[in-house]
């Protein structure tokens, strides 16, 4: 049910564009009212030009953006004296359009306009709004999608026929709208609706009061009825079903990966536990896209897995790896019986995959986009259960959903975001991630695309650095797991948690680590038992459970060992340490050829000496290295400085860019190798 929000205290403070930023976002505040990045908005304003004369201004919400979040800027302004001769025309393309309204701008520097910024401009009316409500749109997709709104709207309502958005559609709203005067709103097949108002408030009333009525008239035709059909496969318990997850996220996210990395996300809401698991799911949502902001984000179909608990998770992961490529065959049919010359192939892979009894899992090129793939498809739940209830839901057809797919002004949006960087789609987990080289190796691997896990035993310092790179970066792009490396269990549970949060794992940097020493006859059982612990045992349980989640994937991978220059240095004073770091470096080297067949490439970085940042140096380690060498604790970073060759301070930065070096693209042919990090420690060159 909408809800109306508006606060005239609010709007009153905020008067941007004559109320137009504060309308947008109430109405974006409700998904089932405006779809993420959909739907606009837009009033017609007086303002001075740059000669001092007052003239009508559409501002109109610009293309790419959304209108919860959408500011003041987010909006194009352009006149009106400019575009209104165009509604005389018989046609217009989409590239006679665009180039057109190119030209009428009123104010440079602000962003491209939407396609649909002619429907606000032909509505003859100050505010106009243009939404993408459930209900409105389950009603536009019934059998006889305008008798089934006549009968909640009568002759209050315009009626227009599905047509890709453009030229035509806002012509034939502007003229079903000036035509008849008394026409309170038009309703849009398989699209959405429009209204309108003198001013922000008025409109913002009517656009919640009519998608009410609808509302109230689907909650009657449904009441009583499973529109679904019966529950033939109950859910799974929470604990069933995120252990079926853990399992099958890795092979699904290895199957649609093929042309780029995919970040999965899983969703077992109620509503969609009893989707999936009803009766007529598999039907019904195999049938299309309800309308083109939808399919946009979440395909033509979502893949259904012809599945029941009762076969087994064995059973479910050979389905989807078979599913997988079914649908991609499909899609490629779909993509040759509807080309047009000069279209190239997109990603056949699918958006939303459907599990009965387990839930829906959706993938993008990032976590928000697969989480808009799952927001978009939850409305398409809501969609189809409103059509079917007033006779049967009828989507876009192939056709028509292929030209929205492939519009040239959809791949333009495409073709103007940066190429990928190294790590697009990527998952880095990155063990003792809170602070020093694990930390400065997160920051670095997210600048260039991943999506990171911190692991650490230290809550405080994880959550504040995990934090940091969500705001940094985005939100959702880190997550922190707490656990103690020499704890098996929690280990298991930290690779299970990362699958479960992305999907899977792409990259392990293996760099929670301590260090201790003395003369080796002080040295106790209890000294030797922490550092092997940690350095090795540690080291082997991240690289253990990461290796199966990169087998079971099956798209490769890469591991980064952080050993030390102590791992080839034979010096006194740091015994167990050193044969610890030197374990570690030759675990790497071992794993490389393990995962050699898998594309599972396994390399280690050798530092020296990297005090700034680390929580290693700053206790008793430090104090007894001063001690060895003879010198003030004050004095210990200046004396590594002046003992190697470049008589460099060694930084977390700088292993972070050989990590990121060693995990990325950039060494793909790269495998059990060492790079030292030292400034040139003679005794330490490789050798």
């Amino acid at each position: 049910m909408p809800k109306n929000l508006w606060n005239d205290a609010e709007a009153a403070a905020l008067p941007d564009l004559g109320g137009l930023v504060y309308r947008s976002n109430l109405l974006g505040r409700d998904r089932a009212v405006v779809n993420i990045y959909g739907g606009n908005t837009s009033s017609k304003l007086p303002m001075v030009d740059h000669l001092g004369r007052t003239v009508e201004v559409l501002a109109v919400k610009a293309s790419g953006s959304d209108v919860a979040t959408i500011t003041e800027r987010g909006f194009a302004l352009l006149r009106m004296a400019d575009i209104e001769p165009l509604f005389a025309r018989d046609a217009m393309t989409d590239e006679k359009m665009v180039a057109y309204l190119e030209r009428t701008v009123f104010e440079p520097g602000r962003p491209r306009q939407s396609i649909e910024t002619l429907l606000h401009a032909f509505v003859p009316h100050p505010v106009v709004d243009h939404t993408h409500p459930d209900a409105i749109i389950s009603l536009a997709c019934a059998p006889d999608a305008e008798a089934a709104a006549r009968a909640v709207y009568g002759d209050r309502m315009a009626y227009v026929p599905y047509i890709r958005p453009g030229f035509t559609l806002s012509q034939w709203i502007g003229q079903k709208v000036r035509e008849n005067p008394k026409v309170e709103l038009v309703v849009m097949g398989k699209h959405g609706l429009v209204t309108w108002g003198p001013d922000s408030k008025t409109s913002y009333d009517r656009t919640i009061a009519v998608i009410q009525e609808a509302e109230d008239y689907l909650a009657d035709k449904r009441r009583g009825k499973r529109v679904f059909g019966p529950l033939t496969t109950p859910p799974l318990p929470v604990a069933e079903r995120e252990a079926v997850l853990a399992e099958v996220l890795p092979v699904i996210r290895g199957a649609v990966s093929g042309r780029r990395a995919a970040i999965l996300q899983h969703d077992s809401s109620d509503e969609v536990l009893d989707y999936v698991g009803s009766e007529r799911t598999a039907e019904v949502s195999q049938l299309g896209a309800a309308c083109p902001d939808h399919l946009v984000h979440v395909k033509r179909k979502p893949m259904f897995v012809q599945w029941t608990p009762s076969e087994g998770v064995e059973a479910l992961k050979q389905k989807v790896s078979e599913g997988v490529a079914d649908y991609e065959v499909d899609y490629v049919a779909y993509f040759e019986e509807c080309k047009e010359e000069g279209d190239d192939l997109r990603d056949a892979a699918p958006r939303v995959i459907l599990i009965p009894g387990v839930g829906m899992v959706t993938t993008g090129k990032d976590v928000t986009n697969a989480g808009v793939s799952r927001q978009l498809y939850h409305r398409a739940i809501d969609v189809i259960g409103g059509a079917e209830s007033v006779g049967g839901f009828v989507s876009l057809s192939a056709k028509e959903a292929y030209d929205i797919e492939y519009w040239p002004l959809e791949l333009y949006k495409l073709k103007l975001a940066p190429p990928d960087r190294d790590f697009a789609g990527r998952v880095a987990l990155v063990t003792g991630g809170a602070s020093g080289i694990g930390r400065a190796a997160a920051f670095r691997m997210a600048a260039d695309g991943a999506h990171i896990v911190i692991v650490d035993i230290n809550a405080e310092a994880g959550e504040a650095t995990t934090a940091e790179l969500n705001r940094q970066f985005g939100k959702g792009r880190a997550v922190f797991i707490r656990a103690d490396v020499t704890d098996e269990a929690q280990v298991i549970n930290a690779l299970r948690s990362a699958v479960l949060t992305f999907g899977g794992v792409d990259v392990l940097v293996n760099n929670a680590g301590i260090a201790g020493g003395g003369p080796f006859t002080e040295t106790t059982l209890a000294d030797y038992d922490r550092q092997m612990d940690i350095l090795v045992k540690g080291y082997y349980l991240f690289a253990r459970e990461a290796f199966k989640v990169l087998k079971a994937q099956g798209i490769g991978g890469s591991m980064v060992f952080v050993g030390s220059k102590n791992s080839i240095f034979a010096g006194k004073g740091a015994s167990i340490y050193s044969m610890a770091k030197a374990a570690e470096v030759h675990l790497a080297r071992c794993l490389a050829e393990e995962g050699g067949e898998f594309g599972i490439r396994v390399n280690s970085v050798l530092p020296d000496a990297v005090i700034r940042g680390s929580s290693i140096w700053s206790g008793e380690w430090k104090e007894a290295r001063a001690k060895s060498y003879g010198v003030a604790v004050d004095d210990l970073n200046d004396f590594y400085r002046k003992r190697n060759t470049l008589k460099a301070e060694i930084l977390p930065e700088d292993l972070a860019e050989a990590i990121a070096f060693l995990a990325g693209p950039r060494s793909a042919k790269t495998t059990g190798a060492m790079l030292s990090v030292d400034g040139g420690v003679p005794a330490a060159y490789a050798r």
